[in-house]
């Protein structure tokens, strides 16, 4: 290797280490490594800018549109309603008829919207007919992903890499190529779920059981003791709080500095700050204890709600959302929205940082005390997810023919090939916005522009590595071990399992934009049709079922659900290696030459 690719080759590392450790954002490690080999020489300027004529982010930007204005005249929430009126009591029964709903309407609508819709439905099914949540959110998250493979544009991982083989010269593919195999993935799935699967399940306490039962998940918060307060002079053994169940204080801050001393022996004074682990219970009984507030910090700005009509809610802060990465001490809850943090949960990871300055991260759980009024205002921010009950919003039900129909003329047109997939999706969107399904301003805000950026930037890379011969040299030495088999099926099934297992680690579109071109050149190498090739990619970069980070929907549920990590891995390296399997299998016999 020359000393190009190397430097290229120790740049795909670091950004692969900033993906994993999280270091920053995505879309700022993939766009400042294309950055970065642009500035240094080793993309030309004229290839660096055609980076940003691949039609893949424009597509995908159009995909969230479209879903958006599904979203926003109350199509997904009303199928979301029948199928709340549809599921019985039965678990069985609403695990069949939530997989045959939200399948289908993942393959052609952004499945995150979906199972942001669906939670709250099924945590609240959960909660009437005293069943278990998380025997149905694991299995919302897999019907949404497999879903998605279904058509092209049921992923955006379909889309990037449809769009790099286009560049590199193969047919494009049409809007439901995929989709014979895509249905297999869905029904493999909906078997294995229902007979499998569904053992594998665990029985874990979520919101469902939360307010009625001793055991709940722990959340991290903080109490400020009056200068009117009980405790003050006692030990928590002889204090209220000490018989507290499930109350745990980790740490005492007083006059700013972190007391030493065993917790059991210290006597508590006006204005300590005890950092506390405990449950929602533990923090409505606290709460009692005369003299000391509850989530309430002087530094913040922040004061206690004394207001009969205050309520409890849980929430989970979406990917997009403005509060990640902040702290508390930055947001001033109160201010913006007329509500408090009362405490953060956040799964796998112990939160052991003075409340204040603990940064909030996708997927957390927070717990929020406000009117109803103002719950019901913050309900409607795309920064927060209720789960306590499904979100009432205003929606304008006279759009939806307009939505729906923009939906399935683009399908149509797309399926015949009238004209190329990019000015469809743009047509599309933008039926949607002359027809006020959706305004301007929500329609650029329904764009995850992370998503594409981190796209464009992987892209770049993708392109870099292409144009100092990266991809040229991985493909020879894997040509020259796969020359060796000289089997179609083989070089399908070690292709599936890279991209599987790097998409389990990192963003899945990030694997297939770097994956594909690879994929293309070995085929050409080897004298192999490329197009199987691409098509294990596509799905081997969709179906992350092992991990809760693979996957936003998986992140979703997580939190929600009250998973551990492993519990993903129970039940999603079974279904993944079957699927693994069956591709190995069918990618060959279905896209034979």
């Amino acid at each position: 290797m020359d000393f190009n690719q190397i430097f290229v080759c120790i740049i795909l590392v670091l950004v692969f280490i900033a993906f994993v450790k999280e270091w920053f954002s995505p879309d700022l490690v993939a766009m400042g490594a294309f950055v970065l080999l642009v500035g240094a020489g080793m993309l030309p300027e004229e290839k660096a800018l055609a980076v940003f004529s691949n039609p893949a982010p424009i597509i995908v930007s159009c995909m969230f549109v479209l879903s958006a204005a599904l979203e926003k005249t109350g199509t997904i929430e009303a199928l979301g309603e029948w199928f709340g009126k549809l599921a019985g009591t039965r678990e069985m029964r609403i695990l069949v008829i939530m997989m045959l709903i939200e399948a289908p309407l993942s393959a052609f609508v952004n499945n995150t919207p979906v199972v942001v819709v669906f939670m709250p439905i099924l945590l609240a099914l959960a909660r009437k007919h005293d069943l278990v949540a998380s025997r149905f959110l694991i299995p919302l998250s897999y019907a949404a992903i497999v879903g998605g493979t279904c058509t092209i544009i049921g992923t955006s991982t379909n889309l990037v890499a449809s769009g790099i083989a286009k560049e590199r010269g193969l047919e494009e593919f049409g809007m439901f190529e995929v989709s014979k195999l895509g249905v297999v993935f869905v029904a493999v799935t909906f078997f294995y779920m229902l007979f499998i699967g569904r053992r594998l399940l665990p029985d874990r306490v979520t919101l469902s059981t939360l307010f009625e039962s001793d055991e709940g998940k722990e959340f991290l918060t903080v109490a400020i003791i009056s200068k009117d307060s009980e405790l003050i002079g006692k030990k928590i053994k002889n204090s209220r709080l000490g018989k507290i169940r499930n109350f745990r204080i980790i740490e005492v801050v007083r006059s700013g500095n972190k007391l030493t001393d065993s917790i059991d022996q210290i006597v508590f004074e006006e204005g300590d700050q005890l950092l506390v682990k405990t449950r929602v219970e533990g923090v409505m009984d606290a709460g009692e204890t005369t003299g000391i507030e509850i989530g309430v910090e002087g530094e913040l700005g922040l004061q206690k709600l004394q207001t009969d009509s205050a309520v409890l809610i849980e929430g989970v802060i979406g990917p997009g959302a403005s509060l990640v990465g902040r702290s508390l001490k930055d947001l001033n809850f109160r201010e913006r929205f007329g509500v408090i943090i009362l405490a953060v949960h956040r799964r796998g990871v112990n939160l052991r940082d003075s409340f204040e300055n603990v940064k909030l991260a996708f997927g957390d759980t927070i717990l929020v005390e406000g009117s109803v009024d103002r719950i019901n205002t913050l309900s409607q921010e795309r920064d927060f997810i209720n789960l306590s009950q499904p979100k009432g919003r205003s929606v304008r039900r006279s759009k939806v023919p307009f939505a729906v129909g923009a939906l399935l003329l683009f399908m149509v047109l797309a399926s015949f090939k009238v004209a190329p997939l990019i000015v469809l999706a743009l047509g599309a969107a933008l039926f949607t916005l002359f027809t006020r399904c959706i305004e301007p301003s929500e329609a650029y805000e329904s764009i995850d522009w992370k998503v594409v950026f981190m796209i464009f930037g992987m892209l770049g890379l993708g392109s870099t590595l292409q144009e100092v011969k990266v991809v040229e040299s991985v493909a020879i030495k894997f040509t020259d071990w796969a020359a060796i088999l000289n089997n179609i099926h083989v070089l399908v099934a070690v292709i599936y399992l890279i991209t599987a297992v790097l998409t389990e680690i990192i963003s899945n579109n990030a694997v297939a934009a770097l994956l594909t071109p690879i994929a293309i050149t070995i085929g050409a190498a080897l004298d192999v049709d490329p197009r199987p090739l691409v098509v294990a990619v596509m799905f081997a970069a969709s179906a992350s079922f092992s991990t809760p980070i693979g996957y936003q929907t998986n992140t979703y549920v997580y939190g929600a659900g009250g998973y551990k990590f492993t519990d993903f891995s129970r039940v999603g390296m079974p279904l993944a290696f079957i699927l693994w399997a069956l591709s190995t299998f069918l990618i060959p016999l279905m896209w034979s030459a």
